[in-house]
């Protein structure tokens, strides 16, 4: 078992700040229903390179509790999952891309994305890209900079509960963090499912279980002007409908997230 904890404080880095700006917009978004696109597209995508039986099929799993959380009607979950297991047949066929690049200060960016036009994507995303100073990059440009981890956020500030009950139970738990009424805990991918699956049987709320990328090394934002920059740029990027997810390498310090908080 791999264990760090914080003593004196928590620890959180650029990808976890960004993590949780995600989170929290997710929220926001299915309110307006933006969200439903994305969660549809990974729905069917899950389902047809996996199958359509979320227990025998892991990221259909996750992607099916993903749209519960966030309220999307039963019938599109079941809608989308059979666009990917064939049962239904739009003539939508989904392709899933890594595109990566250097934002504004020269953060790294990786962007996994899902789209039925890559024609269209892909200059869409560099203009993006062009209007906040930065470029796109060609394949394993910035990929080996990031590591895929299981991550989990659950309710509450449960720091010393997750240790205990790590302890107790010999769970592969590399990592835990709290910050504003939750608290992450990274794994390694092959053991996320099981430290997911004992966190329910001990009657935590999970409100997000994903794969994510985490950056080894990070770029230092030491002003309210740059973050505003890297943090709108990063935004943008997560509007468009086929970007499932952005990862990147940025730090900011609390005190200058907290003023950018304050102004938005």
């Amino acid at each position: 078992m791999k264990i760090f904890l914080f003593f004196g404080g928590v620890n959180i880095s650029g990808h976890s700040k960004w993590a949780n700006i995600k989170h929290k917009k997710s929220k926001e978004d299915a309110i307006r229903g933006r969200i439903f696109t994305k969660l549809a597209r990974e729905l069917t995508v899950a389902a047809r390179t996996g199958g359509g039986n979320p227990e025998a099929n892991p990221r259909l799993r996750i992607a099916i509790e993903k749209a519960k959380s966030v309220n999307m009607p039963s019938d599109n979950i079941k809608r989308a999952i059979q666009k990917g297991t064939g049962e239904l047949n739009d003539g939508t066929n989904y392709e899933e891309l890594l595109y990566e690049g250097y934002g504004p200060l020269g953060v790294a960016v990786l962007m996994q994305v899902t789209t039925d036009n890559k024609n269209r994507t892909a200059p869409e995303l560099r203009k993006i890209f062009s209007k906040y100073g930065g470029s796109m990059a060609e394949a394993g440009a910035v990929a080996w900079m990031f590591s895929r981890k299981g991550e989990i956020i659950i309710e509450g500030e449960n720091e010393e509960k997750i240790m205990e009950l790590a302890i107790e139970e010999d769970l592969s738990i590399d990592d835990v963090e709290q910050s504003d009424g939750e608290t992450k805990i990274t794994t390694e991918p092959e053991n996320l499912y099981q430290v997911q699956n004992k966190l329910k049987s001990h009657n935590f709320n999970i409100t997000s279980c994903e794969l994510v990328m985490v950056p080894s090394t990070y770029v230092q934002i030491n002003n309210i002007s740059d973050a505003k920059k890297v943090l709108n740029f990063l935004e943008q990027l997560e509007d468009h409908d086929d970007v499932q997810n952005v990862y990147s390498n940025f730090d900011i310090p609390d005190e200058i997230m907290k003023e950018v908080e304050k102004e938005s």
